[in-house]
């Protein structure tokens, strides 16, 4: 009589041992990319910062300023484009803020004054591009 509990016991045990365990819920699929009326934006996962954002023309080409940010929110590069192909000012910066380079571009092509800085906002390289 004294191994019937044991064998209850044993039995409990070993049933609780093979019960499944709960599974994780899968993430949701974030979407990154949204395209309405004209403007592109792209989100860093999580969605709390913007990546990217410009607008796009009707065959879905980049097409006025286009606009790249840090996963901190600082907008570190500015280019204007024109039917997918770069045409007009273009800066980008370093990740504290500061001015890296600036110029402007035609048809994908750089032209007109350049010019370089460094990580204190001085310059250190100017270059005219003739086309």
């Amino acid at each position: 009589m004294k191994r019937k509990p044991l064998i209850w016991i044993m039995a409990w045990v070993f049933l609780a041992a093979c019960k499944d365990e709960p599974q994780p819920i899968p993430p949701k699929h974030e979407t990154l990319v949204e395209i309405a009326d004209g403007q592109y934006s792209e989100w860093y996962p999580g969605k709390k910062q913007l990546k990217f954002k410009g607008g796009v023309d009707s065959l879905g080409q980049r097409d006025g300023t286009w606009e790249f940010f840090s996963e901190q929110g600082k907008m570190l590069s500015m280019t204007e484009y024109q039917h997918g192909k770069k045409n007009g000012f273009s800066l980008v910066k370093y990740p504290n803020g500061a001015l890296h380079y600036r110029g402007e571009y035609q048809d994908d092509e750089q032209v007109g004054l350049w010019t370089t800085y460094d990580k204190q906002g001085k310059i250190i390289d100017e270059k005219e591009i003739k086309r």
